[in-house]
């Protein structure tokens, strides 16, 4: 079987690649477009091509030439919360660069695809979230998300191939971008330590949310691409327990500082909430646990520490802005962002 991996040299693309090479009945390709994931991170055993799917003419010659029969979707510009200050880039990176990979996969024989959306469909709904509430997303990111899930369902019942959408919640860990100042506020709040600076929370910190590492997320997300059981299902993958953004930053000084003795300059300073911010954002995973036998293992201090450990090794990394800013710089850019703060 063909497998591809899009969003392959990133954080949770090339997990999935290190568990799929090493099943040998299988022949993986993977791309990426390297914008944020580093070729370094991808298994030297599985057909690694640059792309940028955006591309539709190049998108679809690749794909005609692999037809792969399973279709890992992972590829995305993640950042919700400033997708309302670059929509049209979110729009292309997620739902246009989507569309332009599924359907020549579709046409060249495609079997099944495992769809990443993400817990941003749910908007600012009564967490837990649960799979049959309705989507209600309150980003671009969101919105782009959701209709990727639509459109799936569309195509799926008019061309006859299977699909999964799973929907992941704030994952983390090793490999992780270090240097992405948008998104991910457990890599921003170690990569600031590392360099030796603060970092800011948004509002007063209490937002809430859960944490899932990826040794926690990997093999079930691999697992929904061969189950049956999950064919046309939408799966949370994420635990219960949540935590807020004060507990999350209490942690990680606290794997820093194990002596309680934080330095003045590297206290964390609080900042306006940002637009559109979802206050609480965690799932039940009882579809999970009943499908794919899922369950967590690695407590948020676990992983954080594991994380961290990780990323002491990897150094400080500087944080990566984007080259032509953001489309929409009004004034409630978050200043993080338009002042490049960290």
């Amino acid at each position: 079987m063909k497998i591809l991996i899009t969003g392959a040299a990133g954080f949770m693309g090339s997990h999935l690649v290190d568990i799929l090479v090493k099943k040998k009945e299988y022949e993986i390709f993977a791309v990426d477009d390297l914008s944020g994931g580093y070729v370094e991170n991808v298994d030297k055993k599985a057909h690694f091509t640059k792309l940028d799917l955006r591309r539709r003419n190049q998108t679809e010659e690749y794909i005609k030439k692999i037809r792969p029969q399973l279709l890992y979707y992972l590829a995305a510009d993640a950042s919700e919360g400033r997708s309302p200050f670059t929509p049209i880039s979110s729009t292309e990176r997620n739902y246009l660069a989507y569309m332009y990979t599924l359907i020549p996969a579709i046409k060249y024989g495609l079997k099944k695809v495992v769809l990443t959306s993400s817990m941003s469909v749910y908007g600012s709904q009564k967490p837990p979230f649960s799979e049959d509430m309705l989507k209600m997303p309150e980003d671009i990111y969101g919105i782009a998300k959701a209709a990727m899930e639509d459109a799936t369902e569309v195509l799926a019942k008019v061309h006859g191939f299977e699909y999964v959408i799973i929907r992941p919640h704030n994952v983390y860990g090793p490999k992780q971008n270090l240097a992405d100042p948008y998104r991910n506020v457990i890599a921003i709040f170690i990569n600031c330590l590392l360099n030796n600076k603060h970092f800011y929370i948004y509002g007063d910190g209490n937002q809430k949310r859960a944490f899932t590492y990826i040794d926690d997320f990997t093999p079930y997300f691999e697992q929904s691409g061969f189950n049956n059981r999950c064919n046309g299902e939408v799966i949370n993958i994420g635990p219960k327990e949540e935590h807020t953004i004060n507990e999350l930053a209490d942690i990680v000084l606290k794997i820093f500082f194990p002596d309680g003795n934080i330095p003045k300059h590297l206290k964390p300073q609080y900042f306006p909430l940002r637009p559109q911010e979802v206050m609480e954002a965690y799932c039940t995973n009882d579809k999970a646990a009943k499908l794919l036998n899922y369950k967590t293992t690695v407590s948020l201090v676990e992983g954080v520490r594991k994380m961290t450990a990780w990323a002491k090794e990897k150094g400080p990394q500087k944080f990566k802005y984007l080259k032509n800013g953001v489309e929409l710089p009004t004034k409630d850019l978050p200043l993080t962002w338009s002042k490049k703060l960290i």
